[in-house]
């Protein structure tokens, strides 16, 4: 059965993955394994280092510069630890994306609109990040201010797995985590990463299954069948 041709997202971040993303992914595990069994202490930085590298790849050195000026600004502002102020600094950073003369300027960055694409998807939760790094820089007591410098917003802003879109993750969780120190185990690290893949995987076939079946996204964009079903069938 064909597959539904309206799915723009899907096909957008299937054919993303296929040619860099994917690798990216590995060599952030990589990085991640080798650190953890060699460099344990400066972990968080070897992985902030891999991070801006792949945000440099991907982006050019113009995509990352936007999202380390979108860091910087939001850190200074989180130096006031107002809320509202953050939140106001949040919202105008997000909407500079939908300025024309902006748009047009970034666009030019880029050869073709999946590229420019790419860095309106990552910008927009890049922001998500620096929003709750400096949210909750203004609601920690002076004592716990250290745990909140640049470096490591840097280190959580340019975390890897979470780069394009997602998840959210708050900043005293990722910082937790990346404190925490294990005991190597490769045989608990590789049932780990099979499982990781196993549900990947399930998810992944899922998905297509949806596509090729459900016709979801071609049906919403036609107004002339949902108009001819009843409640119950749109229900």
């Amino acid at each position: 059965m064909p597959q539904d041709p309206m799915d723009f997202e899907w096909s957008y971040w299937i054919e993303w993955g296929r040619e860099r993303i994917l690798w990216l992914l590995a060599g952030h595990l990589l990085v991640s394994q080798m650190s953890r069994l060699l460099v344990e202490k400066y972990k968080p930085w070897c992985l902030m280092i891999y991070g801006m590298a792949a945000c440099w790849l991907l982006l050019g050195i113009k995509g990352f510069a936007v999202i380390l000026l979108h860091a910087a600004v939001s850190f200074a502002v989180a130096q006031f630890q107002l809320s509202l102020l953050t939140w106001l600094c949040s919202l105008i950073l997000l909407s500079t994306l939908r300025i024309p003369a902006v748009e047009e300027t970034k666009r030019k960055w880029y050869d073709t609109e999946n590229e420019y694409y790419l860095l309106l998807f990552t910008v927009s939760v890049r922001c998500l990040f620096c929003t709750s790094f400096s949210l909750e820089y203004c609601w920690h007591a002076p004592t716990q201010k250290s745990s909140h410098s640049f470096p490591w917003m840097l280190a959580y802003v340019f975390y890897y797995p979470t780069f394009h879109n997602g998840p959210l993750v708050n900043f005293d969780e990722f910082s937790k985590q990346m404190r925490r120190q294990e005991a190597f185990s490769v045989k608990t690290n590789l049932s780990i990463l099979i499982v990781g893949i196993i549900r990947i995987f399930f998810w992944w076939c899922l998905a297509e299954l949806m596509i090729h079946l459900m016709y979801i996204h071609a049906l919403y964009s036609s107004a002339l069948p949902l108009e001819s079903a009843s409640y119950w069938a749109l229900g």
